[in-house]
């Protein structure tokens, strides 16, 4: 199919586009629940095959599924994306999938349910799939610790990775800050709160001095954010606290500071005589840099004009995904090709219905300009 007549038969699929989106998003998936995200896992190979007519590969790492479809020869062109999302079970009883206009709501539909759904549909389009590889994981939203080998594996050595995240308000992501993640355990002793309490060692107040001491690590000068998040500490009301424990959110711009908070990180020193602590955690992924994206942005941008889409526009963004990885192996990467909407992470996030053909005929596209010829 010429890209020509890519947006005419995407469009006239838009409304079996949006009823795959509606079974993806009606089975909920958070990622720390591995029975969810395997029968989610499920449909979405069934999804794929039934489009594609590929039967996916099971790459099954400590209990989660991760799907593979390869299009036959050498990896030109790696898509990307992932199943899992961040509502607990239960949310669709309160928040079920629905459509209002052009806005399609529902726990994850955003990110990034729609976008996978595009992406099949986008294949769908081509007449072959040489050199097309595509790869779901299962748990993006926590850090992909058990996928990313097999993202940089996959990724290594092909013309382009473009990643099926989701873009607010359109803007594809041409630049991602690298991420580190921690947890810190602080360790106090216990006493009688009434009866004893300067026998104890108040890991409440010597996290009060951590929390502190990792906020002052950030530098907004550069766009370094170090975040203290969650905070548990104490068991029992009358307790000297002797444990307390710390998540801790990075994000830099730039390598060399993501290694400076680092260091900083495992430089804190107790600030209570007595108290201890535990460090664990690391850089999870590099900044994708907008030198991997320039190329295929600039690609891209023609490509959209040419079959008569609105201007594309690009956006450097906080948030992480897997499209780091792919940049950090030196894979030219484009992100942020998935659903068009807003509020990712967020009560009522939405997904436009009228951008899920267009952006999949994009892909569709983007996959074809970029292989190896046949």
């Amino acid at each position: 199919m010429n890209h020509a007549t890519l947006l005419p038969w995407l469009r006239a699929r838009r409304q079996q586009i949006l009823d795959d989106v509606a079974t993806l998003v009606s089975c909920e998936s958070p990622s720390n629940d591995l029975g969810a995200v395997a029968a989610c896992a499920e449909l979405v190979g069934d999804l794929g095959q039934e489009l594609i007519g590929i039967t996916p590969l099971v790459h099954e790492i400590q209990g989660r599924r991760h799907l593979l479809w390869r299009g036959g020869g050498p990896t030109q062109v790696l898509l990307v994306g992932h199943c899992d999302t961040v509502w607990p079970m239960g949310t669709l009883d309160r928040w079920p999938f629905s459509v209002d206009g052009d806005r399609a709501t529902g726990p994850g539909v955003f990110d990034m349910k729609a976008g996978l759904a595009q992406l099949f549909h986008a294949l769908a389009a081509l007449d072959d799939l040489t050199g097309v590889t595509v790869l779901v994981t299962a748990d993006e939203e926590i850090g992909s610790p058990t996928s990313r080998a097999l993202i940089e594996a996959e990724a290594t050595g092909a013309r382009a990775a473009l990643v099926l995240e989701a873009s607010a308000a359109g803007a594809l992501k041409t630049a991602r800050k690298g991420i580190s993640m921690y947890r810190m355990q602080v360790h106090g002793k216990a006493s009688h709160a009434g009866l004893e309490p300067e026998a104890g060692i108040n890991a409440t107040i010597e996290a009060a001095h951590q929390v502190l001491a990792i906020d002052a690590l950030g530098a907004s000068a550069v766009g370094t954010t170090v975040t203290p998040t969650v905070l548990h500490s104490g068991r029992t009301m009358n307790t000297i606290p002797d444990l307390a424990e710390i998540s801790v959110d990075v994000r830099a711009g730039d390598p060399a500071e993501q290694r400076r908070v680092d260091e900083a990180m495992r430089g804190l020193l107790p600030a209570l005589p007595g108290a201890r602590l535990d460090l664990t955690g690391e850089i999870n992924r590099p900044p994708l840099d907008g030198a991997a994206s320039a190329g295929l942005f600039a690609l891209a941008r023609s490509l959209a004009e040419g079959m008569g889409l609105p201007p594309l526009r690009d956006a450097a963004v906080g948030g992480a995904s897997d499209g780091n990885f792919t940049a950090g192996v030196g894979t030219p990467t484009l992100d942020g090709l998935g659903a068009v909407g807003d509020h990712a992470h967020a009560e009522g996030e939405w997904a436009s219905v009228a951008a899920m053909a267009d952006r999949a005929a994009l892909v569709a596209a983007l996959v074809d300009a970029v292989r190896s010829p046949r």
